[in-house]
């Protein structure tokens, strides 16, 4: 199969929704308790991209037996899209909306899988955002532009937001991404008069706090869950995939907009997970949850224990 990487992020936004493909929603891939807050992790489905997307800035020497030890296509990914869900008390909280119908034909799926935890968009009470790219946002609007959470409140990171919205994004992000520019800016000023900025180290919700991992894009926050001294990292991509992003965190990625500082922010992210055994849910994590151990040469992901 050949699929280029432009024809990925420029013809994103008229693919059909995944649901007209045959999905079936399943439970939640991994429940986590951290005392009275429950964390579910939900599907939105998969993606397909091409692989140079991000293998194209790699030495490829070196990521040729990377791809062979996972058994991974050199031409074509397919990462599953993981949202978490948090219950606390009276609070309904999703990280990320998902894509909708309008940016990839296995993905868009999330409202399916609420369902089967007998939530819907009305029980939502806040949506706070890693970032703003398509597979984040887009599930954002309903079929007529209205935001879908009509109850919610919404929460960004004050950088991410004044990234997206300046008026000068879409001439600078680069033609492969100018499609992911208008989408944003068309879906955040839906949602303007709703939605709170925050900063590094926040805390934006009761027993959540904002974690700065610039990179992936210029204003990534992951967020920190804690109840005592149980904590969980959703990490959203600034650790993109369980394969080269943990062998070789150092690596350039062409998924990130800037590619040397988020190969620092993943370093760095790295030895504090492993040396803490903090729980992680990544949002193209196989099963969405698990751990990172580190070994004698680079990392590497363990599902959920």
């Amino acid at each position: 199969m050949t699929l280029s990487r432009r024809g990925f992020v420029a013809g994103g936004a008229g693919l059909m929704a995944g649901t007209a493909l045959g999905f079936r929603p399943t439970p939640a891939f991994a429940q986590i308790d951290l005392g009275p807050t429950r964390l579910d992790v939900v599907s939105d489905g998969s993606l397909t991209l091409p692989a140079g997307f991000i293998f194209d800035p790699m030495p490829q020497d070196e990521l040729a037996p990377i791809i062979e030890q996972f058994d991974l296509s050199p031409d074509v990914l397919t990462p599953p899209c993981n949202v978490t869900l948090m219950r606390s008390g009276d609070r309904v909280v999703l990280f990320d909306v998902g894509s909708g119908p309008d940016f990839a034909p296995n993905a868009g799926t999330l409202l399916a899988s609420l369902e089967t935890l007998g939530i819907t968009p009305e029980d939502v009470t806040d949506v706070a955002f890693t970032h703003a790219h398509p597979d984040h946002l887009w599930g954002l609007l309903d079929d007529f532009d209205d935001p879908l959470f009509g109850n919610a409140s919404y929460l960004i990171g004050r950088a991410e937001w004044d990234y997206w919205m300046a008026p000068d994004t879409v001439d600078t992000i680069g033609d492969a991404r100018v499609a992911f520019a208008v989408g944003a800016q068309r879906r955040l000023e839906m949602i303007e008069d709703s939605i709170a900025f925050f900063e590094d180290g926040e805390e934006i919700l009761p027993g959540v706090a904002a974690r700065a991992t610039f990179g992936h894009t210029p204003g990534h926050m992951a967020f920190e869950v804690r109840s005592g001294s149980n904590a969980v990292m959703i990490l959203g991509d600034c650790i993109g995939n369980h394969h080269v992003a943990f062998a070789r965190p150092d690596w350039h990625s062409g998924a990130d907009q800037d590619q040397d500082l988020a190969a620092r922010t993943r370093v760095a992210l790295m030895d504090q997970l492993a040396t803490d055994q903090m729980q992680i849910i990544g949002y193209h994590l196989p099963q969405g949850a698990g751990y990172v151990e580190k070994g004698s040469d680079g990392y590497t992901f363990t599902g959920q224990i």
